[in-house]
């Protein structure tokens, strides 16, 4: 069916090419346009509905009117002077944003913005806020509505800003925002220029390793062209599935789909473009058309067996309990469903009608290729694989112990992140509120009796919050419109993003709540404390289940491929170990050298994503190969080195292309972002260098042809070998 496929492609070529441009590029387009309408801001409605936490956000939502998409933020009025505020001063401050709560913000509009950009003008929602202890500003809470990672919703949030600024500054007042919206666009502000140079330094080293590779600048920019357009089509669909089911998507699952998307179609056709050189070299009279049929179709069944095994691990997350990985493993796995079907068509007829000019000038074709430094590392490995094992055991083991004692950081990345406006703000309260001010953990009682909730009834449990320690303030009680429900807002004197904050809401104040909880009503803890307390305990659950119920999939798909029960075995321990090395260096680096307090939380799932499937997907590129060679004439040993010889520069290309892509985040000042970009960077040259080039074929070499038992590759007698080659031929290795 493969090869049916690729032959088809290389066939008609053309008509492949015009329908994947056309189609590709209107699906990008769409996607673009609708892609933050098919997100969810926030965390808290990914919970499942029996955590505390989520019980909150129910109620906050029906008794209080809060929008699920609400993006709070905080504004600090002060005087220009410094000086305490007056009474005058205060008076001024309510006037100004009374009169800002019933002004309409319009959202600015430019000619860049993308087709059907949805409009987020609104008028925003005022609180009548509270005064610093010593009168050194009053703090405003102000509520915008969208998806903060959405460039309208930024926009809006910029033209409050400065009309904000300028009612206040008119007053004779200062003002200063913090909170998730202003944190948001001040991080994109801040690092907008940082972003494109670093894309711009990306893009010009993939393109110069593809140079210095193939020698060729068709060869470097036509698979960058091409995954650009594969992988526009694949977000558009996964787009247009979450808008036609009506999933919501996280607001990072765009961008690790397209990160996926970059690392494995970037992968998927290096491999392609080493076969279908070598296959040109081989066979000088052959079109360009008839080798890249016969390349596509023995590449495409590796490449097919990598990429389903990337699915299924990703299809595992939609048994997770926690909405953002349930979500984000299917959206992924049809992603890369795209993508597969992309390598399969668009890029066998890309060869095809460009034949040996995709490697032009290069001479490359009319020689034989020297053995070079992989042909060296094979000889090597296939005359000392005991050594070659042990050494990356060894390397990959004393990794794996970094990762003892191995915590997870639930922060927000405030710690060591920009110093931004916003951060300077949340400084500013600090130093003259309790650290929890400007965002406040909740307490939602809602009556379950039937009898109307006043502030007398709720007054036990009120006075019980202020009691426990690490509660700065506990302001006052606020009843919804129909008396069904009371709100009190607790002011925590730690930073909310941080271990203490969750510690403190997950711990005493909740156990406060249900201790004196009034008779006849429910009570639940809430805000952003509280929700990523919650968040850890689902992660933590879901993720002993997650792996074991993916590494169990993933093994059997191994083995119904490969043909083999050992050799799946092999594969899997080592991507294992793989994983745990980078677990263990991530964990060495900023959990004991840097101090953090632990690694993200989020970094065990990336590495699942990331190192795991495209380990997978090395592993599988070289296994293949050594059965193909095996299947010649002459020692395992041997068939191991030329299999090494041939497909270690097609791993290390693609493997040093992808960590240097990853690597480019650990200069981002997120905290968070640091130590995604170095692990994964990590990670995949583990994955590429000591597992895939040196790890496997040594054990393969180690095993002969019993690795694929029971059924073994037999020597075809009439192919001829690397060291026997047909007059005229360059030697095919």
């Amino acid at each position: 069916m493969i090869r049916a496929l690729t032959g088809c492609s290389t066939r008609h070529a053309w008509k492949v090419i015009a329908v994947w441009a056309v189609v590709g590029i209107a699906l990008a387009i769409l996607g673009q346009a609708f892609v933050h309408r098919a997100t969810q801001s926030g965390n808290g409605g990914f919970l499942p509905r029996s955590y505390d936490s989520a019980a909150a956000l129910r109620i906050a939502e029906e008794d209080f009117g809060i929008r699920p998409d609400a993006d709070p933020l905080t504004v600090l009025v002060a005087r220009t002077d410094g000086a305490a505020l007056s009474a005058a001063d205060e008076r001024r401050i309510g006037e100004v944003a009374s009169r800002l709560a019933r002004q309409r913000v319009v959202m600015p509009r430019s000619k860049d913005d993308p087709p059907l950009m949805q409009d987020h003008s609104q008028v925003p929602r005022i609180g009548a806020g509270a005064t610093a202890p010593d009168r050194a500003f009053r703090l405003l809470p102000v509520e915008l509505t969208g998806n903060p990672q959405d460039p309208g919703v930024q926009g809006t949030y910029r033209a409050f800003r400065e009309q904000a600024r300028s009612a206040f500054h008119e007053a004779g007042l200062r003002t200063g925002f913090t909170g998730g919206l202003a944190t948001t666009v001040d991080t994109v502000d801040a690092e907008e220029t940082r972003t494109l140079v670093v894309g711009l330094v990306m893009t010009g080293l993939i393109v110069l390793l593809h140079v210095l590779v193939f020698r060729s600048l068709a060869a470097a920019l036509l698979p960058l062209v091409t995954v650009t357009i594969v992988g526009g089509a694949a977000a558009g669909a996964v787009v247009g599935a979450a808008l036609l089911t009506g999933i919501d998507l996280a607001p990072s699952t765009p961008g690790l789909i397209n990160v996926v998307l970059i690392g494995i179609g970037v992968d998927y056709f290096l491999f392609l473009l080493f076969r279908f050189r070598e296959q040109l070299r081989a066979h000088p009279a052959q079109s360009g058309r008839e080798a890249a049929a016969e390349v596509a179709g023995r590449v495409g069944t590796a490449v097919t067996s990598a990429a389903l095994t990337i699915v299924a691990a990703f299809a595992t997350l939609g048994i997770a309990s926690f909405g953002q990985f349930r979500v984000l493993g299917p959206a992924i796995a049809v992603a890369v469903l795209v993508m597969l079907l992309g390598s399969l068509t668009l890029m066998p007829a890309l060869l095809a009608v460009t034949g040996r000019r995709m490697f032009w000038p290069s001479r490359s074709l009319r020689r034989a290729p020297r053995p070079g430094a992989a042909g060296r590392l094979g000889e090597r490995i296939a005359r000392r694989p005991v050594a070659h094992a042990v050494a990356a055991v060894v390397v990959l083991g004393a990794l794996t112990a970094g990762a003892a004692g191995v915590r997870m950081d639930y922060g927000q990345g405030g710690d060591g992140g920009e110093r931004t406006a916003a951060v300077l703000t949340a400084q500013e309260i600090a130093r003259s509120m309790p650290a929890g001010a400007s965002d406040p953990a909740t307490v939602f009682v809602r009556a379950e009796d039937g009898a109307p909730m006043t502030a007398e009834r709720v007054a036990g449990l009120a006075g019980a919050l202020a009691r426990v320690p690490g509660v700065g303030q506990v302001a006052p009680t606020v009843l919804s419109e129909d008396r069904r429900a009371a709100r009190i807002d607790l002011v925590l004197a730690a930073e909310p993003g941080g271990q203490r904050a969750r510690d403190l809401v997950s711990g005493p104040v909740r156990t406060a709540v249900r201790a004196h909880v009034p008779t006849g009503t429910e009570a639940h803890v809430g805000g952003t404390a509280a929700v990523f307390a919650d968040i850890a305990v689902a992660v933590g659950e879901d993720l002993e289940v997650i792996f074991p119920v993916a590494a169990v999939l993933i093994a059997l798909i191994l083995l119904v491929l490969l043909r083999s029960l050992l050799a799946p075995v092999v594969l899997m321990v080592s991507v294992g170990l793989g994983f745990t090395a980078t677990l263990g260096a991530a964990t060495l680096v900023f959990q004991h050298a840097l101090g953090r307090p632990g690694v993200d939380f989020t970094l065990p799932l990336v590495l699942f994503l990331f190192v795991v499937a495209l380990g997978t997907d090395y592993n599988i590129l070289i296994a293949d190969r050594i059965r193909e060679e095996m299947e010649r004439p002459g020692p395992a040993r041997a068939a191991v080195g030329r299999a090494v010889r041939h497909t270690a520069p097609a791993i290390a290309a693609a493997g040093l292309v992808l960590a240097a892509s990853f690597g480019s985040l650990a200069v981002s000042p997120q905290p968070g972002l640091q130590q995604t970009g170095f692990a994964t960077a990590v990670g995949i040259l583990l994955s590429a260098f000591a597992l895939s080039v040196v790890l496997v074929p040594a054990l393969a070499a180690l095993l002969g042809r019993s690795l694929w038992w029971p059924v073994r590759p037999r020597p075809k007698e009439a192919a001829p070998s690397a060291e026997r080659p047909e007059p005229g031929r360059v030697p095919v290795g």
